[in-house]
């Protein structure tokens, strides 16, 4: 009769009566250690129903609707409950969902990926850091978080070609050559030092401080990334020495 047909997928007084996937964030934090590219993991917990016990993977979990007002916010949470860190740089990565992702439902998680120094924080017991070797990560990860990792490493690479991303992993003060270095591991390939000094101070994203690192060597201007800078977009990428 009319009036009596209910719109798809809502019950009484309007109350959703389908299915719902599991929603999840997970995070890929990466961090430049032992001067390698490592990636942040967490060792799943070895209870009766998880999935994957006690194997490696990414931090993350479930969105609480209660606490999370979206997805960034949940991945900040979960990145500080999992690891103790708060990242600078947090960038959402993509979407991975179908039914067979995890073994207790269908399900679909958000992915972010994180830049932090490596001073940052102090880990969970369950965090450790694992190196990044020729672009991949020989450990196996739980659900498919070695796809998600591997989508994460690509992202990273790619934009660091065009953009000022790993001054989001230097310490507080670091000098030019320092800033150098983090890029040629990142790139996995070395850069020409007077085109690149060219490139990041024409760029307004540091700024020197009042000291220099004194050693061996000539002293050293101590730089520092610009309070609040958002990341920089150069107008073309760094090209391979000829």
């Amino acid at each position: 009769m009319a009036g009596e047909a209910r719109v798809e997928g809502l019950g009484k007084a309007g109350q959703l009566d389908f299915p719902r996937p599991l929603t999840t964030v997970d995070v890929a934090i990466f961090a430049i250690l032992d001067d390698r590219l490592q990636v942040l993991l967490v060792q799943r917990p070895a209870g009766d129903g998880e999935p994957f016990p006690l194997s490696l993977a990414l931090p993350g979990g479930f969105v609480d609707v209660a606490k999370d007002r979206d997805l960034a916010a949940c991945a900040a949470r979960k990145l500080k409950e999992k690891t103790g860190v708060t990242s600078p740089y947090l960038e959402q990565l993509g979407s991975w969902g179908s039914a067979a992702r995890d073994p207790r439902g269908w399900s679909a998680t958000h992915a972010y990926f994180a830049l932090i120094p490596e001073e940052a924080g102090v880990l969970t017991p369950d965090a450790r850091w694992f190196p990044i070797r020729d672009g991949r990560l020989k450990e196996k990860l739980a659900f498919d978080h070695g796809d998600i990792l591997a989508t994460a490493i690509q992202r990273l690479r790619n934009k660091v070609e065009y953009t000022s991303l790993p001054a989001y992993l230097m310490p507080a003060e670091f000098t030019l050559p320092d800033l150098q270095r983090v890029y040629e591991i990142v790139l996995d390939r070395p850069l020409e030092k007077s085109a690149f000094r060219t490139r990041i101070l024409s760029a307004d994203m540091i700024e020197p401080v009042a000291k220099m690192r004194r050693g061996p060597n000539r002293p050293a201007q101590l730089y520092r990334l610009k309070k609040g800078r958002e990341p920089v977009y150069f107008v073309r990428t760094f090209n391979p020495p000829e």
